[in-house]
């Protein structure tokens, strides 16, 4: 493949960093555009810059978006409509696959309306209604905050107490700290199972015949306890579009055919003996979840962009195993602090003891005269990963590559990958879920 121009464009926060330095990497021309101007270090002397992508639309041979997010609002699906109705080649969604994350309760309907089972769930926009509701139907729940406060990671919470008792305290905690941001959340009734996301990526017209399947880890600490983040690590494995694909993604087909969707699109689900149960879309790339994609596609990612972006057939070749992902974050991640930040992880030295970077990927990064340095605001630098025939294989891979990291303060989890090893796997498989498929 011809070296190509690659636009990578933030339109919020910075994202999409890794992955531009990846395509820089195989050398295509790339420019990187960051609009949170607390983020625009992250990946200098790594990636090229722009201060105005708007500017570089006629430059660039391929756009590609990282998110939903346009500050405050959403609107990237807008932005790439309007950019391929012009003519251009773009990795982007639409006003209507943007609605998808942004509001919950339009996701749950676009899954019925397709024949696709959901779990129960209920929309509210007042938090004495959401009581009332769970102490007249008692039950555990799941609150998902929606708007832009679902970026508040901590705020997802998950119900333990079959009566409910412990989600109505947490709504009316809720209430009281954040009433006037979480203008809208949703219940959904909690289910039993395995957590498994189902990601394909889609060209426009039809989905790839490779699909990714994830789990995420978002809790903070080892053992699945602490606050949720926005993801502490990943475990991962490629296959056909088997039963977990055809009974969700795969029915969703034509619609994003008509919205001319392009790019990654992740379904996530609970899976039990009695069937699969979609919790929520990520519309967009996931993070760190692109970083271990990255690592496990043996062929170009820069032709793999370009290719789905113009619609073209993807020869997309993939590792043949399991894959983890384990994100390094500094204090006070994930919560924000400026004070803790400045005193303990601003500018944070990241010193390799070996002269390998297999397996090092950059999150809030910046290349200062060859010293790799924490960026940002968010306390998020690496991402590391690992790959191998097994998970086990993988997990040794991975975590040898993290003892020869040091960041002075960092911490990450030690688990990943491990739920799979301890019975996900063999569940799935009992169950029937993970055929071959085409």
């Amino acid at each position: 493949m011809e070296p190509k121009h690659f636009l990578f464009v933030s339109a919020d926060a910075a994202l999409i960093t890794d992955l531009a330095w990846q395509v820089h990497r195989e050398g295509h021309d790339v420019r990187y555009y960051i609009e949170a101007e607390r983020d625009r270090e992250i990946g200098d002397g790594f990636v090229p810059k722009t201060g105005d992508w708007r500017a570089d639309v006629e430059w660039a041979d391929v756009i590609v978006f990282d998110d939903i997010w346009v500050g405050d609002d959403v609107g990237t699906g807008r932005l790439a409509r309007e950019l391929r109705e012009r003519g251009n080649a773009v990795v982007g969604g639409t006003p209507n696959t943007d609605r998808l994350e942004e509001d919950r309760g339009y996701a749950m309907e676009m899954l019925e309306a397709h024949g696709v089972n959901t779990v129960e769930h209920h929309v509210f926009h007042d938090f004495d209604a959401a009581i009332q509701h769970v102490q007249e139907n008692p039950a555990p729940y799941v609150i998902k905050p929606l708007g832009e406060v679902q970026n508040v990671k901590r705020l997802l919470y998950v119900g333990n107490e079959d009566d409910g008792s412990d989600v109505v305290d947490v709504l009316t905690a809720y209430k009281k700290a954040w009433g006037h941001r979480m203008k809208g959340f949703q219940l959904q009734r909690k289910v039993e199972g395995v957590e498994v996301a189902i990601c394909g990526f889609f060209d426009g017209q039809r989905f790839i015949d490779r699909v990714n399947f994830n789990f995420e880890h978002k809790k903070l600490f080892p053992g699945n306890i602490g606050p949720s983040t926005g993801e502490m690590g990943t475990s991962m494995f490629w296959a056909g579009q088997n039963r977990l694909f055809e009974e969700t993604l795969g029915k969703l087909e034509d619609w994003l055919a008509d919205e001319g969707y392009v790019g990654s699109i992740d379904l996530n689900c609970i899976v039990n003996e009695n069937g699969i149960y979609p919790l929520e879309f990520t519309p967009r790339f996931g993070y760190p979840t692109i970083a271990l994609q990255e690592e496990s596609i043996e062929s170009s990612t820069g032709e793999f962009l370009s290719d789905l972006a113009r619609g073209n057939d993807s020869e997309l070749e993939v590792h043949n195993g399991y894959q983890i992902a384990v994100r390094v974050v500094l204090p006070p991640f994930p919560f924000d602090d400026e004070k803790t930040y400045d005193e303990n992880s601003r500018n944070a030295a990241v010193v390799f003891e070996t002269d390998s970077r297999e397996g090092i990927h950059i999150e809030d990064a910046k290349n200062v005269d060859g010293q790799w340095r924490a960026a940002g605001e968010s306390g998020m630098p690496l991402v590391v990963t690992g790959k191998g025939e097994t998970m086990r294989d993988a997990r040794e891979q991975c975590y040898a590559r993290v003892d020869d990291i040091v960041v002075p303060n960092c911490y990450y989890r030690d688990d990943i990958g491990e739920r799979w090893i301890a019975g996900d796997g063999d569940r799935l498989q009992a169950w029937g879920y993970l055929g071959a498929g085409s």
